[in-house]
């Protein structure tokens, strides 16, 4: 794919770096707030300051991304995001780093995130055929997957040998490259485009902030398959990745034998989600979202594993299989919206996506510590597991889910912008008679 589709395989490139420096970046952020004297709350309030971003400012992403070349929005974001990583390895390597300023570069950085992620998944199908939306998703996760592995190894050589600032400018310098590429694109104009038969079409005239975001919004609703799978997405957000972030290290601390233990178990995860990533690209599931939900369950089962007081090698190997779940779900799931949601709303829709994921992780993230002191950390992990399973497994009742194809349907679609031409009232994705997201969270 990467020698027939040239754009992609240019955009693949870039993206590639750039990712891996974001793996980078993740394990050297607190390790430089740490450097420069701060405490374990100083580094939770810089985390916590990219991330507020998100929530505020992805569904304007999603409105901008719809009305603008989304090449030139990622393009903006990666030179924004660049110049945050140098000032920010400035500051470091001159030893002038203040939490409070390393704080509000790591806000503009989220800023500038709410914006490239909702273009970024509606660019795709503007590049790449529907036929190989799929391949061309599985090797975008295979690139995460293999950055879970490669990346944190990268990033504690690079701090050994040019400390945290020095990792933050590597990452910098994947930005620049990533932006590079982006600025060589050039136009995009949609020939490829695969979701909905207007995917190529102009843009329908312009209507205020809010009337866009409820456009956005009707395709959601009037989508069983899309609102349920968000629904189920943030319930494994909430309920079962806790267990990663929070309970895990605190398990392994007690009884693992510490964070040699516990990398252990996130490398093998990693190592799953490559394989995932294969099955993904080779597979050509005939009910993709069917299958998405079995892997989901699948993915779900990561609490009851981590508590299961089982050996840690057996904890890894089950914890592979679950990483093999986790790339399934994901790829197959951001392909069925690029395949079915009209071109025109695909970036609105993709930032109610990224919204629930990001804006209620913390919630499980806040809740799972309290839980476990009152209940204890085996039952409450056993209690996620219990939780996300079924609601993963909810999704193959409902026929939109068990029935929707591979490949666009012809039907008319249901609303679109007012003001859009005679043709764009042909979509992909309407259900007739039938009775669901970074980075790559783990």
């Amino acid at each position: 794919m990467l020698r027939t589709e040239r754009r992609f395989a240019r955009l693949f490139v870039g993206q590639s770096l750039s990712i891996l420096g974001d793996r980078v970046s993740f394990v050297a952020l607190p390790f430089a707030v740490l450097s420069i004297g701060g405490s374990a709350a100083d580094v939770g309030l810089v985390t916590a300051a990219g991330l507020l971003p998100l929530l505020v400012f992805t569904l304007a992403g999603g409105v901008w991304a719809d009305r603008l070349p989304r090449q030139w929005i990622m393009l903006a974001s990666d030179l924004l995001r660049c110049a945050v990583q140098a000032a920010a390895a400035v500051l470091l390597l001159t030893g002038t780093a203040r939490v409070g300023l390393l704080a509000l570069l790591m806000a503009v950085f989220g800023v500038a995130d709410a914006f490239f992620l909702p273009a970024s998944t509606g660019l795709l199908p503007l590049l790449v055929p529907a036929d190989r939306l799929r391949e061309a998703n599985a090797l975008r996760g295979f690139v995460q997957s293999t950055g879970l592995v490669v990346g944190p190894a990268l990033a504690g050589l690079l701090i050994a040998l040019v400390g945290p600032g020095g990792a933050l400018a590597a990452d910098a310098a994947s930005f620049a490259v990533s932006a590079a590429v982006l600025a060589r694109l050039g136009a995009v104009d949609g020939a490829n485009a695969a979701s909905g038969a207007d995917g190529g079409a102009e843009r329908a005239e312009r209507l205020g902030f809010l009337a866009e975001l409820r456009v956005g919004w009707r395709q959601v609703r009037s989508r069983t398959w899309v609102w349920s799978g968000m629904l189920a997405m943030a319930i494994y957000h909430v309920v079962v990745l806790p267990s990663v972030f929070v309970l895990g290290p605190v398990l392994a601390k007690r009884e693992w034998g510490g964070a040699g233990a516990w990398t252990v178990v996130v490398i093998a995860f990693g190592l799953g989600s490559i394989v995932g990533d294969v099955c993904s690209y080779r597979l050509k599931p005939a009910r993709p979202m069917a299958v998405a939900a079995v892997a989901m369950a699948v993915a779900s089962c990561q609490a009851a594993i981590i508590g299961s007081g089982a050996p840690v090698w057996a904890i890894a190997v089950l914890e592979a299989v679950t990483g093999v779940g986790v790339s399934l779900c994901f790829v197959l799931w951001e392909t069925s919206l690029q395949v079915h949601i009209p071109e025109r709303v695909l970036s609105r829709v993709s930032s109610y996506d990224h919204l629930i994921s990001v804006a209620l992780m913390p919630l499980g993230l806040v809740l799972a510590g309290p839980l476990s002191d009152s209940l204890g950390v085996r039952p409450t992990l056993f209690g996620m597991t219990v939780l996300a399973v079924p609601a993963a497994l909810a999704l193959l009742a409902l026929p939109a889910v068990r029935h929707l194809p591979a490949g666009p349907l012809p039907e008319p679609e249901p609303e679109l912008e007012p003001g859009a031409g005679a043709g764009s009232g042909v979509g992909a994705g309407a259900e007739v008679g039938r009775g669901p997201a970074a980075e790559a969270v783990v």
